[in-house]
Formats: C-alpha cells, sequence, structure tokens
C-alpha cells in the first residue's frame, strides 16, 4: 500500500506503544473510537488531499518514482545542481506524483486511470522539452513561439488540475483570477486599470522566466520543504512520534493538569518536525483526550486545546511550516535567522496555552489521574533519548555554519544512523524505503501549491500589483499604520480562509507587506506578522480544519470547539501587532530596537507575558478564582495595557491631545487589584 503516512494510522501505532516496553498511559476507557479516527481523516484528507491506497504494481512504480525523488534531492542537497534544473526536475517529479496518487473525483480511488498516467507523463515531456531548450529556451521568454505558448498554456492546465487534486479548487480559481487580471487590464476600473498583457506574454512571463511558476516559491520547496519533508518521515519511522508522546506522557503524570500539559508539550516536540497542524492534532488526540475526559475536561474545550495545539506545528522550530523557508527567501536571510525571530513569539503561543491549561483545571475541577507506566523517565531517556538529538541536529549544523539544505542533508543522516541504536527503531531497508516514499509524497500538497502560487507571484511581478494595492490599502487606512495593519491583518486571515497557509503567505508577502514596508514597518517585521495571520486561518470557520478534526476526535461540536481554539489562541495572535505598532516591539523578533539594547528585549518580553497573562484570565473567566464580570473586563484592560503600552499611548494623545507615559504601569496596577479582590473573597470553593 502507497500513500503518504496517515496521521490516525500513527496514532495506533503510538497507542501500541514503543516496543514492549513502551511508557504509556493504561486508560481503558473512554477510547477513541475507529469511527472518530475515521471522521478525523476526512479533515486530513481536505488538507492533505485524498490519496490513492495502491497495491501490486501500480504501488510498486509509485513508491519507485517517489524513492527516486527523494534520492534525487538529497543527491541535490550535498552536490550541485543548477537551479534551472533543480526546480524543473522537481515540479516533473511532483506533478508525475500527483496524477499518479491524487485521482480526478473520488470515484476513481485507489487506483491508477490511464488518463492519470497519460496527464503525468505530459507534464514530464513539457518539462523535458524545457530542459531540452537549454538557454535558447530561456532567452525566448520575453518572444516566445508557437509551440513554446502551447505547451506552456498546457502545463499552466495541468499544473492548475494537480493543484486541484491535492489542494482543492480554491488555488487554481485564485490563479486563474490573477490571469485574468492581466489579461483584461484596459477594461478594469480605476485604480486597477493596466494596459494589459497578451497570453503569449503571460505564457512567457509564468512558464519560461523564473519570476513565474519555477520562481521562489518552486526554489523554496525543491530545496528545503522536499528535505524537510523527508527528514520528518526519517523522524517518524524511526519511532520519534511515539517517543515524544510517550515522554510527554511520563513527564506530566499525577496532576489535575497533567492531561493539558501534555497536549502543549508533545504538540511542540511532534509539531516541530511535522510542521502540520491537523495531524498533529489527530496523532495528540487519539492518546491524549481519554486523559482529558476523565479528568474532567468538556469535549469542546478539550477539542479547542488540541488544535490549538495543532496550530503550534506550523509555529514550532525547527519547521514553523513551509512560509518559513519562503520567509528567508524572500527578505534574503537565512533560515536561522526565522528560526531566531520565532523564538520568543513561539515561547509566548505556548506560555499563553500553558496559563489557559492551569486555569481550565481550576476551572472544570480537573482530577488528578494516575495511570500505569511500564517504563520510568530515566529508562525511557535511556532507551530512547536520542530521538532528541535528531530533532536538534538540524539546528546545531545550521548553528556551526552549514546552509540550510546541508543542515537538513546531515540531520536526516544523524537520525538514520541513531535510529540503530534500538532494534525496534533501525530504520531497515523496508523502513528506510517507506521513509524516502513518504518523505516525497508528504511535500506534494505544498509543492503544488508553491508552484501554482508562482503564478500569482508572476502576475504581481508583471503587472506592479503590489505596489498598486500597497498603495490603495494606505490611501483607505488615511496613512494610518494601526488601521494599514488592520486591514493587512483582515485581507491575510479572509485570503486564509480559502487557500492553505503556504499559498496565503505567498500571495500576501507580495502584495501586502510593501504596504506595511512603506508605512515604517522593517521588512522582517512586516513579514513575520503575515505569517502569523495566514497560520490564524488553520483555526478559523469555514477551512478550520484542526478544530474540525479535535471534534471528531472528542464528539464535540466542531464551530464550538472552532471557537474555544480561537480563545485558546487569540490572547498569542495579538502579539505581532506588537512588532509592527510599537517601536520597541521588534524586540519580540530579537532585534535590538534603535536605541535600545538587550534589555529592551527582556523588558518587552516582560510585558507581553504579564499581558498574555492577564489576557488568558479574561478569556478563561479563572485567575486565583473564577472571576466577576467586573474582573474579567479590567482584567482584558490590564493585559491591553501591558501588551500595547505605545498604541495606547498614542490613541491617548489622540484623544486628549497629549502623551500618556507608563500605561503598562496601569496595566500592572489594574491586574493587582483584580488579584486582591479575589483573595478578599477568601479560598475559591470546589467547582461543580
Amino acid at each position: 500500500m502507497v500513500g503518504a503516512a496517515r496521521p490516525e494510522t500513527e496514532a495506533k501505532n503510538i497507542r501500541v506503544g514503543q516496543g514492549d516496553a513502551a511508557a504509556r498511559p493504561d486508560i481503558p476507557d473512554p477510547a477513541i473510537s475507529d469511527e472518530a479516527l475515521k471522521k478525523a481523516e476526512e479533515f486530513i484528507e481536505q488538507e492533505e488531499g485524498a490519496t490513492n491506497r495502491l497495491t501490486g504494481w501500480g504501488g510498486r512504480i509509485v513508491i519507485s518514482i517517489a524513492v527516486a525523488m527523494s534520492l534525487f534531492h538529497l543527491y541535490a542537497a550535498y552536490w550541485i545542481v543548477p537551479t534551472q534544473e533543480l526546480r524543473y526536475t522537481h515540479v516533473a517529479f511532483v506533478l508525475l506524483l500527483a496524477y499518479l496518487l491524487f485521482p480526478v473525483s473520488a470515484r476513481f480511488r485507489n487506483r491508477i486511470a490511464w488518463w492519470d498516467v497519460l496527464l503525468g507523463l505530459s507534464c514530464v515531456a513539457i518539462i523535458g522539452y524545457a530542459l531540452a531548450g537549454g538557454e535558447d529556451f530561456t532567452d525566448r521568454a520575453t518572444v516566445p513561439d508557437r509551440m513554446d505558448v502551447v505547451l506552456g498554456v498546457i502545463f499552466i492546465v495541468l499544473l492548475l488540475e494537480a493543484t486541484r487534486r491535492t489542494t482543492g479548487p480554491i488555488m487554481p480559481v485564485v490563479a486563474i483570477c490573477f490571469i485574468a487580471y492581466a489579461m483584461l487590464g484596459p477594461y478594469l476600473p480605476p485604480p486597477w486599470t493596466h494596459h494589459g498583457y497578451t497570453i503569449t506574454r503571460i505564457v512567457g512571463h509564468l512558464f519560461i522566466t523564473l519570476e513565474g511558476i519555477f520562481g521562489v516559491a518552486v526554489d523554496v520547496s525543491a530545496t528545503l520543504i522536499i528535505l524537510f519533508t523527508i527528514y520528518g518521515a526519517f523522524l517518524q519511522h524511526s519511532g520519534a512520534g511515539k517517543f515524544f508522546i510517550d515522554f510527554s506522557l511520563g513527564l506530566m503524570r499525577g496532576k489535575a493538569n497533567a492531561p493539558g500539559r501534555t497536549v502543549v508539550l508533545s504538540s511542540f516536540l511532534l509539531g516541530g518536525p511535522s510542521g502540520s497542524g491537523v495531524a498533529t492534532t489527530v496523532m495528540i488526540g487519539s492518546v491524549a483526550y481519554p486523559m482529558m475526559k476523565k479528568a474532567g475536561f468538556k469535549a469542546n474545550a478539550a477539542g479547542g486545546l488540541l488544535a490549538a495545539g495543532g496550530l503550534g506545528a506550523i509555529l514550532s522550530p525547527p519547521v514553523l511550516g513551509a512560509a518559513a523557508f519562503l520567509i528567508a527567501e524572500f527578505l534574503k536571510i537565512s533560515y536561522l535567522d526565522v528560526l531566531w525571530m520565532a523564538t520568543i513569539p513561539t515561547i509566548l503561543y505556548y506560555l499563553s496555552l500553558l496559563i489557559m491549561v492551569e486555569f481550565d483545571a481550576k476551572r472544570f475541577g480537573a482530577k488528578a489521574i494516575d495511570y500505569a507506566q511500564e517504563m520510568p523517565i530515566p529508562t525511557l531517556l535511556r532507551r530512547y533519548g536520542f530521538h532528541f538529538l535528531s530533532l536538534v541536529a538540524v539546528v546545531g549544523f545550521m548553528v556551526w555554519g552549514y546552509s540550510p539544505m546541508l543542515s537538513v542533508f546531515y540531520a536526516t543522516a544523524v537520525t538514520f544512523a541513531l535510529s540503530f541504536l534500538r532494534p525496534e527503531t533501525a530504520l531497515y531497508p523496508r523502513k528506510f524505503v517507506k521513509a524516502l516514499s513518504d518523505g516525497s509524497i508528504g511535500v506534494l500538497n505544498a509543492a503544488t501549491t508553491c508552484a501554482s502560487a508562482g503564478i500569482v507571484v508572476g502576475i504581481v511581478t508583471l503587472t506592479g500589483l503590489g505596489l498598486k494595492f500597497s498603495a490603495i490599502v494606505i490611501a483607505y487606512a488615511g496613512g494610518s499604520l494601526l488601521l494599514t495593519a488592520l486591514y493587512t491583518a483582515l485581507i491575510v486571515w479572509v485570503i486564509g480562509l480559502a487557500v492553505p497557509v503556504t499559498a496565503s503567505y505567498i500571495i500576501c508577502a507580495v502584495i501586502a507587506a510593501p504596504a506595511l514596508t512603506q508605512l515604517g514597518v522593517p521588512d522582517y517585521a512586516a513579514h513575520m506578522f503575515i505569517f502569523y495571520y495566514a497560520v490564524l486561518s488553520e483555526v478559523s470557520p469555514p477551512t478550520a480544519l484542526a478544530p474540525f478534526a479535535a471534534a471528531a476526535i472528542t464528539g464535540g461540536d466542531p464551530y464550538k470547539t472552532t471557537l474555544q481554539s480561537w480563545k485558546y489562541t487569540l490572547p498569542a495572535f495579538l502579539v505581532p501587532f506588537v512588532f509592527v505598532l510599537d517601536p520597541d516591539g521588534i524586540g519580540l523578533l530579537m532585534k535590538i530596537p534603535k536605541d535600545g539594547s538587550v534589555w529592551t528585549i527582556v523588558w518587552i518580553t516582560l510585558k507581553t507575558s504579564l499581558g498574555l497573562l492577564a489576557l488568558a484570565a479574561a478569556a478563561q473567566g479563572w485567575a486565583l478564582r473564577r472571576t466577576l464580570a467586573w474582573e474579567r473586563v479590567v482584567l482584558a484592560i490590564a493585559g491591553l495595557f501591558l501588551v500595547f503600552p505605545s498604541l495606547l499611548e498614542a490613541l491617548a494623545e489622540l484623544i486628549v491631545g497629549r502623551d500618556i507615559a507608563y500605561t503598562w504601569a496601569v496595566g500592572i496596577v489594574l491586574g493587582a487589584i483584580v488579584i486582591a479582590a479575589q483573595k478578599a473573597r477568601g479560598t475559591p470553593p470546589a467547582p461543580a
């Protein structure tokens, strides 16, 4: 059977344990039913596409192609492959596998239709034509001949169909709309009008140059995303996923808030290498939810926490989701710089989740759960702790000065070598081949998205839409940075409702980021702002796949679960406004502000942490005890004063005509008033 490793299958494996001596909970009920896991898989398929499950000769052929793709990219990571050849070959592999693995409709699942073979081979043939043309082909970008145009149009159609199969219809529709914009420029009303482009010029720009389909996004997919999916597959097949959950369960056991803490810790450990929010939600939920239910967590709240934890997969180093690699490429900085900038926001995100977990344990009157543990933590670490080395190896190699490509190549080699420390984790030939094939199959969704997003980027660069759109946004905002940031966040969020996170970031990076940078926001802060709000779409209806998958596991209401996940995530998602609106806010990105120092970074982090604490208490309705209505309002105001002091100072100057300094101190005083009021009411009663 071939196809990307399904998280619900991985979840079942995790429950079986790590060999015969796995450290796992012995909680016989309430178990997760196979029906619930199957329902959760439907949401995973909405995110990743519904792949064929192939056996026999078809499965062997697909596995061979996928393994060849992984080996080619591992070779390209260590030895030099020319840029154009690498990008074109990458897309050829991706489209061939996409047509073989993703059926035209559910009717034709689990078999390879003759037309899928024909379409896949057509993609390979067209790319072969482009590669064979060499420099003569690339020199014809502005004046392509008839064959170039015909094959280019066919290729664009084939690419959009492959994208529809892997990610759904929205991204192809968006790409078609941008192509229509380029063609219909003279007929559009101001300020959108432009002189228009012929199909010949559009095809030449998108298909022949390295500024369209084969541009920056595909370069990132071919050089980094594919290598990280291979690395993640090696981690999973060597048993790292099982170990991380076993470790989290063992470390947090025996306390009332242990289930919630387990979700937060395991989501960080699992999410880092996987980068998939829905998959992480299902993997953790299948193990942790029975404990959460026994401890007293309500279904909707438990599902919201699971979805919020899964969302952390896209925010957590060392992977940060595919968009993080694009940030590095767009800004022409190292990927290590992106990891560095994401460190404090990631810490604040998980800090916010942990605070809410603590409040939840009090609010629900969670009961301490103990369970039989077959292996003590020291023994577990002694036997399987090498997985931590595999996890940090990629960052270690980058710190030592290796390029991101070489770093992930060496980290994959380290993971492979360390797996042989235990016979049950060793990547023997069968598991090794499966890891290689899953690594390639796992990139198809992101790779087709990147290629189709290249159409959007190409049209934007061809027509100058980015600067035009930025001017429109700034004009509507009246030159206000606050309104521009709000409009940008709204635009990113709305686009993110329709397309995947990667595509949402790419589109908004080229059309919305210039609006922020023109108003003085550093480019890295603008791109990180867009990245975080693109991620927020993961828990936003109607594409809130992570909360819907969590609801399938917990049996909760999907929309109420989504609202709960919003409650868990929104305090942390206020943080991006800090490093856009506050001059000292870039300290949260590990950048020393002008006239600042390292202590500025420490101070802004401390203030923001206290503000998130107050906002979390307001959201959960619990501090030292259940809060009264006025206490929740005061805590919310205190949180805003601490998180956004410079914004409130500016608003005060606008309203009363004078600046009010030290608003953060007002926030601390307000928070202290609530704490004093709660202490005066005495010991909180036990929840019913």
